[in-house]
């Protein structure tokens, strides 16, 4: 018993304090990972913001420059609008140019923050400046006066020399053309206060590459080679800045933002870059400084607190674990004193000594005492709680099937591509629509890379952006295009996904757009190019120096077709002589459909040979291209003319009129259907066929040679006419009456056409005199050239004084071409129109897609769809798209439809259910002389 007792306090010492020792040093260990994650945690979230922070305030910078360079581009295109700047600069009125703006140079300069005006001529001089000049500016605003007069397209720049400005340059037009240009500069002022706004940090302005006499400034860092323009808190950011350029290149900053301590507090310093001139001898940045002293310190103290609970928690567990292991420990001794006997089969003693069990809770050592005694009463336990377990665990391995199958079948049904890449760029996970579109199994796209299966648009694309398109070729050989969407995963489980892309089919999209462009460039009905893109294309070439030929060609007789077999007639006429030019000779230049019967071809780099060669292909090919419709046989005979470029034109108006000169010339010869314009010919004929048509339209106007024709426009819902356009024709010296097309032409070259539109005007007032208590409306063209006559509006006002018309029942019409031409002087005259209170119309819309834009700024009441949508409604789809648009925007803008060429019954329900009010055509009535179409008015009201 002695040896026992003397080995019993080094067993409880030693046993104790082991457990102590390995417990505590556990949880120190475990308090020290704790806190050290907490603290990278917090580090690592307050990176990400202040890497957040930075790229959002680079972004706002970067559109508070856009925004402040669009405003002052939208306001340097005002000073250029300004009413007496141009003429007075087309004058060479220095004294008017000056004072045209002198009024306007304080609002300018004080409102809009504006620091220098500087007006050039059309030859690049300049003829007056307001403001304060920039340093050395003078080399970079010629080359600016150059561009903008070589494009007459608005320039914007941004310069930095000694301080930083942005520059607007804007051409200044009158009558369509480019008399001079006009720049405003004004400096970033108001960028670095919404960028101090939107950001909170402190912002300077640095400009590098300093002028000498900056270097003497205080604001001047000779680290960085550049001087503070503008900055905020100058006392407190300047000493900022100055440390800042001692710890570090201005270029590592811009990559890297730096973080250093000034006066107690710490700081991070970045820079946003400008670009500048082209010089770049001086460049512009942005430097913001955010003081982060606030969320340093709420790390620190976040660390500390988190230390401070460990080594609390740590004392807490030794002390209970203490108090835990002192009476154990003690029963433990006892116990080992009576293990040796029951070794030896002492079980008696063991029982003797072990005492009886109490109610209190079960330990070890309660274990060991009673092992003996319910050693099959613990089994049995022991058995019923693995049951159970194995039960919740069923469960649970059950409900994580089931979400893993809902989740898979997410991802498999869901109709878009869905894809995760880890960091090398290598596909992790594909969904079954990819696998399917693809046609491709599971095990040959995992650990392929994402770039080689779907093909980037450019090898020059990052990889890194959260938005792009990229080309899929399908298992068919389909070209697909594919808008993808990518996003980074934070995922701790699976280390092998870093971010997940999800995959949209816009090729649908892509082919309506595309579609779109198409019509644009296309004449609906023959799918050749219209007339908009023959013209650029032949501006193009001409412009390009390039020689060639145009070949004009109209079919003879074609009115003929559509009045004996019908319109339809007459557009398959034209389908098919649109395919045979195209199939035939579609290869050696552009073909268009310029409009009704009339088609041209652009031949580039052709000479007279050729082109003759061509035009003798051309005629007998058409003479064998015929149809049958009624028991009529209609043939695509021909009248072609050849124009050649430069020799018969040097632009494009000039050129096309020798063309349909010579075509005009080629109808009336009875030996050959084309014919050549010759250089001393061409001057000669075209002299003698303007004088011959200048003498008629003279003698008409002064003979009362012209009559009035009317044709109605009838209300679609109940077929009520109380609308008629009025139309022009000559009365020929037989007295057959003469289409406006073949004098309305030389009558626009020659300045008659204004004379004209008068008359027009005069004849249809007095008429409108007599039939305005009818209810019934006239519509009169006016021509492009009218728009500019500025005795307009008084000639109106004279002419509804003496006849007694009511002005509202006058709708004057203007096509989408003169307005969209001169947009500015349309919208005027339009509304000096309806001051008088008549009613305005927009003809032949939808032509160009171009008037969208400006219709809801146009003041017109109707506007009419022009007839090439109309004839071809009930047989082409595209028709019907667009017209249905015209509608639902004329309807949106609160104006009134009128559909053009309504040449069949078939059409009317058509146009009536997409919301169109009147209808125009040969179905609906034919032109007729004004005294036999309206009651009421006689013949002398129309000619006299």
């Amino acid at each position: 018993m002695s040896a026992s007792s003397s080995q019993a306090p080094h067993s409880r010492l030693s046993l104790t304090w082991r457990v102590l020792a390995l417990s505590s040093l556990l949880l120190l260990v475990l308090a020290g990972l704790f806190t050290w994650l907490g603290h990278a945690n917090l580090t690592r979230q307050f990176e990400e913001s202040r890497r957040e922070s930075n790229q959002r305030e680079a972004r706002e910078i970067q559109l508070a420059l856009q925004r402040s360079e669009a405003s002052l581009q939208q306001i340097a295109a005002l000073t250029a609008a300004s009413p007496d700047l141009g003429p007075a600069l087309a004058n060479g009125a220095q004294a008017e140019l000056i004072g045209s703006l002198s009024s306007q140079w304080p609002t300018l300069q004080l409102e809009a923050g504006i620091d220098e005006i500087l007006v050039f001529d059309a030859r690049g001089r300049q003829l007056a400046e307001w403001g304060e000049a920039q340093a050395d500016r003078e080399r970079p605003v010629q080359d600016w006066v150059r561009q903008v007069m070589e494009t007459e397209y608005p320039l914007s720049a941004l310069r930095c020399a000694n301080d930083c400005r942005q520059y607007a340059a804007v051409p200044i037009l009158v009558a369509g053309e480019s008399v001079g240009m006009v720049v405003l500069s004004r400096s970033l002022a108001d960028v670095t206060r919404q960028a101090q706004q939107v950001s909170g940090s402190d912002v300077a302005l640095l400009i590098t590459g300093a002028q000498e006499a900056e270097v003497a400034s205080e604001r001047y860092l000779t680290s960085w080679n550049g001087h503070l323009a503008a900055l905020t808190h100058t006392s407190e950011y300047l000493p900022l800045l100055r440390k800042a350029a001692q710890m570090a290149m201005l270029s590592d900053i811009l990559a890297t933002p730096l973080r250093l301590q000034h006066d107690g507090r710490a700081y991070e310093l970045s820079v946003v870059r400008m670009e500048a001139d082209d010089s770049r001898r001086s460049t512009g940045f942005f430097l913001l400084a955010a003081d982060i002293t606030a969320q340093i310190r709420a790390i620190q103290q976040n660390t500390r607190n988190l230390l401070l609970v460990g080594i609390g928690g740590w004392l807490a567990a030794e002390l209970l674990l203490l108090a835990i292991l002192l009476r154990p420990m003690a029963r433990l001794r006892r116990l080992a004193g009576v293990l040796p006997a029951l070794a030896h089969g002492g079980f008696a003693e063991a029982r003797s000594a072990i005492p009886v069990p109490r109610s209190r809770f079960e330990d070890e050592i309660d274990v060991l005492e009673g092992t003996t005694l319910a050693l099959s009463d613990q089994l049995e336990t022991l058995e019923r709680e693995v049951t159970a377990r194995g039960l919740q665990l069923a469960e649970r391995v059950e409900e994580l099937a089931r979400e893993r199958d809902f989740v898979g079948s997410l991802l498999d049904t869901a109709r878009v591509f869905i894809v995760t890449q880890d960091d090398q760029g290598r596909i992790t996970l594909v969904n079954d629509y990819a696998l399917t579109t693809l046609a491709m199994q599971e095990e040959r796209l995992l650990g392929r890379g994402f770039d080689d299966v779907f093909t980037p648009r450019s090898d020059n694309d990052p990889v890194d952006i959260p938005q792009e398109e990229r080309s899929l070729v399908t298992a068919d050989g389909r070209q697909r295009t594919i808008a993808w969407y990518h996003a980074p995963l934070a995922s701790h489980s699976d280390s092998r996904a870093a971010r997940i892309s999800v995959g949209l089919d816009i090729t649908e999209r892509k082919l309506a757009e595309a579609r779109l462009t198409w019509l644009a460039e296309r004449d609906p009905l023959t799918e050749l190019y219209n007339r908009r893109y023959f013209q650029e294309a032949l501006g193009q070439v001409m412009r390009r120096g390039r020689c060639g030929a145009v070949l004009l060609l109209d079919l003879d007789h074609f009115k003929d077709v559509n009045e004996l077999s019908g319109h339809h007639t007459g557009d398959r006429l034209l389908r098919m002589v649109a395919d045979t030019l195209f199939q035939e000779f579609g290869h050696h230049g552009v073909i268009a459909r310029l409009g009704g019967d009339e088609f041209a071809m652009l031949l580039e780099g052709a000479d007279t040979r050729r082109a003759i060669s061509i035009a003798k292909q051309i005629t007998p090919l058409l003479d064998n291209t015929g149809l049958d419709a009624g028991g009529q046989r209609h043939r695509a005979t021909s009248s072609l003319g050849i124009a050649l470029f430069p020799a018969h034109g040097d632009n494009p108006a000039d050129l096309m009129a020798n063309a349909d000169l010579a075509m005009y010339k080629a109808k009336e010869s009875s030996s050959q259907r084309w014919h050549l314009l010759s250089t001393l010919e061409r001057a000669k004929d075209e002299l003698q066929e303007r004088v011959y048509w200048v003498e008629r339209i003279r003698q008409a106007i002064d003979e009362e040679g012209f009559e009035l024709m009317v044709q109605p426009i009838v209300r679609l819902s109940d077929g009520d006419v109380r609308h008629y356009e009025v139309l022009l024709r000559m009365r020929g010296p037989k007295g057959a009456l003469i289409s406006p097309a073949h004098f309305i032409p030389v009558a626009e070259r020659s300045g008659q056409i204004v004379q004209i539109d008068r008359w027009v005007l005069r004849q249809s007032l007095r008429a409108l005199s007599r039939v305005q208590a009818q209810g019934i409306s006239l519509a009169v063209n006016l021509s492009g050239q009218t728009l500019h006559d500025e005795g307009l509006k008084q000639f109106l006002m004279a002419e509804l004084a003496a006849t007694g018309a009511d002005p509202h029942h006058l709708i004057l019409e203007i096509t989408e071409t003169a307005a969209i031409t001169d947009f500015s002087s349309a919208r005027g005259v339009l509304q000096a129109l309806r001051d008088l209170g008549c009613r305005t119309a927009l003809d032949d819309f939808g032509v160009g897609f171009s008037s969208f834009h400006y219709l809801g700024e146009l003041p017109v009441d109707f506007i009419k769809i022009d007839g090439a949508f109309i004839r071809t409604l009930n047989t082409n789809a595209d028709s019907q798209v667009i017209v249905k648009a015209i509608a639902d925007i004329a309807a949106g803008f609160g104006k009134l439809a009128i559909a053009e060429f309504v040449d069949q019954e078939v059409l009317i329900p058509l146009l009536t259910s997409y919301g169109i009010s009147y209808g125009q055509g040969y179905h609906l009535g034919r032109p007729t002389p004004l005294a036999e179409a309206i009651p009421g008015v006689s013949h002398g009201d129309t000619t006299s």
